[in-house]
């Protein structure tokens, strides 16, 4: 755990979920660079109505927690965080209102503070929202890694909210001001999108924050031409299931299979529900869970666990959701009840599957990807 300090005051800060020997902080140079920036400005008068979009795990809003701002997250895990957090610092969430990012916040808010998030769509969907939030005094700075800013980014900004300028950059982070400009018109959100899946009549729902949200994406392509189907599956997992594809077309494939849906975006899980009820209707029940993996999920209660899993959380890329999500897999899996996962074929799942399960096979491959099947003895 390490201290983040700020003219708010010290707070010990750490990551969600919490792991042995984590060298990541829970903050980055960009939520030092917009609280100092706060302080340049004196922008922070007691009366202040305070809106934080995409705060990590709470470094700015426990930061800012004296004035009962209001903060908005896509993400579980970053709430879960928040709290925790809160918690650690003995700080009340009470008067904290804390939304995800299909929430629509009261405003109008005279201070938003913006985390600039790594899907452009993602943006352009929250500036929407925020756009009617403003007033003619409203100021909105966002802040991100010189890295993750763009010239699409900012046109973004000049798009829906104003003219917008840059700071110079510090420790690889820099803001963003947009001046607000009351005479624009806010366009209609073209969120959530749809497309009719390839080779059937499903219209697929698509939320702005979900991975490949405009067409079928080549794994999931493989993977899809490649689902089991047997009598045995009785609970099937679509284990971050995104907009809930392949969740949905094993349902099909399995007519008396139980469907659980689980992903940590509120946007992915609302797309995949969206998606389950277009194709079946309230006919058929499925559940549908914004979690950690399989957190809350019944150990040894499932037949079959579908599994794409991620390379990144937020902008940390590694391989340690994964293998995670193996774990669990096998915890919540019953006895002979199988993981399959698709992924890179260099991304080496084989062998930390076999060694968890004691055995991994290969149901289809091809130059990019690799199915496997690891089943629980």
């Amino acid at each position: 755990m390490d201290t983040l300090s700020s003219q708010f005051g010290d707070l010990l800060l750490r990551r969600f979920p919490h792991r042995k020997n984590e060298q990541l902080r829970a903050w980055d140079a960009a939520d030092e660079y917009l609280l100092n920036q706060l302080q340049d400005e004196n922008l922070l008068p007691g009366s202040s109505r305070i809106l934080i979009v995409n705060d990590l795990f709470g470094a700015l809003t426990l930061s800012l927690h004296q004035y009962n701002p209001s903060t908005v997250s896509d993400s579980w895990l970053s709430q879960q965080g928040l709290i925790a957090n809160a918690t650690e610092n003995q700080l009340s969430t009470e008067q904290i209102k804390i939304l995800n990012s299909l929430d629509t916040p009261e405003g109008p808010f005279d201070l938003v503070l913006i985390k600039v998030p790594k899907s452009l769509a993602m943006l352009e969907e929250q500036l929407i929202r925020i756009r009617p939030l403003l007033h003619k005094q409203s100021r909105v700075i966002a802040g991100g890694m010189v890295k993750g800013i763009h010239t699409s980014t900012l046109k973004l900004f000049e798009k829906y909210i104003g003219a917008t300028k840059t700071s110079l950059a510090r420790k690889k982070a820099r803001l963003i001001f947009p001046e607000f400009n009351l005479e624009m018109t806010t366009p209609e959100s073209p969120y959530p999108s749809s497309y009719i899946l390839e080779g059937t009549q499903h219209k697929i729902i698509n939320h702005a924050a979900v991975f490949s949200r405009d067409s079928l994406d080549i794994g999931t392509r493989f993977f899809l031409q490649h689902l089991p189907d047997s009598n045995k599956y009785q609970k099937i997992v679509d284990l971050g299931c995104g907009n809930g594809l392949v969740g949905l077309i094993a349902a099909e494939k399995n007519p008396d299979a139980e469907l659980c849906f689980v992903d940590e975006s509120f946007m992915a899980v609302a797309s995949a529900e969206a998606n389950f009820r277009e194709a079946f209707g309230t006919e058929r029940s499925a559940e549908f869970k914004t979690t950690d993996c399989l957190n809350g999920i019944t150990p040894s209660s499932c037949d079959l666990i579908l599994n794409n899993p991620p390379f990144h959380q937020h902008n940390v890329v590694g391989d340690f959701i994964a293998l995670q999500m193996f774990r669990e897999a096998k915890q919540t899996l019953r006895k002979q009840g199988e993981l399959w996962v698709i992924g890179n074929r260099h991304l080496g799942y084989h062998s930390r599957l076999k060694k968890l399960f004691g055995n991994c096979e290969t149901v289809a491959s091809n130059k990019k990807f690799v199915i496997l099947r690891a089943i629980k003895q």
